[in-house]
């Protein structure tokens, strides 16, 4: 049985962070991380969720990843962008996912196997990371880690799919520690998930958006990617959104070679998508 706590967090920061205008909000907590893979009637009860079933993600030996701060779907256009980004991607990596009306609609329209974190929910609505694939993965896990100045969480999600050639890819969808300015916290986010991935042995993508706005966190994101063998994607068509010159946006990766990848522009968020083509080695 989930368990909450009610937290009222405020202050113009959070009033922004949620595209709201107020100063005290009341958000309902997880006590421990939650998974969900029931969109319409979302039941966050378990840390982890196995599927006996798992085709293979890749298509010949080919897929593609599409990673998006959705920001809440707070623009009109979101479903068009959304559709458009994803078109032909088996899979698809989404930060600050809010599972309302809308997005729910969409999702119940689609055909995509979904994965949510709860971080939280605000006026029951759950809010976090979420994975869309074409199949489903063989087991995903989620992840907390509080904000220490505004006590909500941000979620990761940790995947595991079957690949074509009998190998196992660990995908993370990360959604960074942004409201503070030490690195403490924003280490140990990274080091929560390093213990799991030191065990695995097959290919890797890490994505998200890893709030990498000043350059002492993109040297702590580039330590934790080099102590897994990960690569920084290079992209043909970079336009990231930039705080202080540094793009908050990345997937690494590790066990693939990539075909092309690109990030295009959009008014559909207040990021912009990463879009990268891999092939199995």
């Amino acid at each position: 049985m989930s368990r909450y706590t009610k937290v009222v967090a405020g202050l113009g920061v959070v009033a922004g962070a949620l595209g709201a205008g107020a100063f005290n909000w009341s958000f309902d907590v997880a006590d421990a991380p939650e998974v969900s893979a029931n969109v319409l009637a979302p039941q966050f009860s378990y840390r982890c969720i196995d599927s006996d079933i798992a085709m293979p993600l890749d298509n010949e030996g080919e897929f593609t990843v599409s990673v998006w701060n959705i920001y809440k779907q707070q623009k009109e256009n979101w479903r068009n962008a959304l559709d458009r980004f994803t078109k032909g991607s088996e899979l698809v990596l989404l930060q600050e996912a809010s599972l309302n009306p809308d997005l729910q609609d969409y999702l119940d329209d689609s055909e995509w196997k979904v994965r949510m974190a709860n971080a939280f929910k605000f006026m029951n609505t759950p809010a976090g990371v979420m994975n869309l694939s074409s199949v489903n993965a063989k087991k995903t896990c989620a992840y907390l880690a509080m904000e220490p100045w505004i006590r909500l969480p941000k979620s990761a999600l940790i995947s595991e799919f079957a690949l074509s050639d009998g190998s196992t890819l660990a995908v993370v969808n990360l959604h960074g520690v942004n409201f503070v300015f030490g690195l403490e916290e924003y280490e140990e986010q990274l080091k929560s998930l390093k213990s799991v991935l030191d065990r695995h042995n097959g290919p890797i993508i890490l994505a998200g958006d890893f709030n990498t706005w000043r350059q002492a966190r993109m040297d702590v994101v580039n330590r934790f990617a080099e102590s897994l063998g990960l690569r920084d994607v290079q992209l043909r068509e970079d336009q990231r959104v930039k705080i202080l010159g540094k793009p908050l946006d990345h997937i690494y990766y590790r066990g693939l070679d990539l075909v092309i990848a690109e990030a295009p522009k959009t008014d559909a968020s207040d990021h912009n998508p990463i879009i990268a083509s891999f092939r199995l080695q």
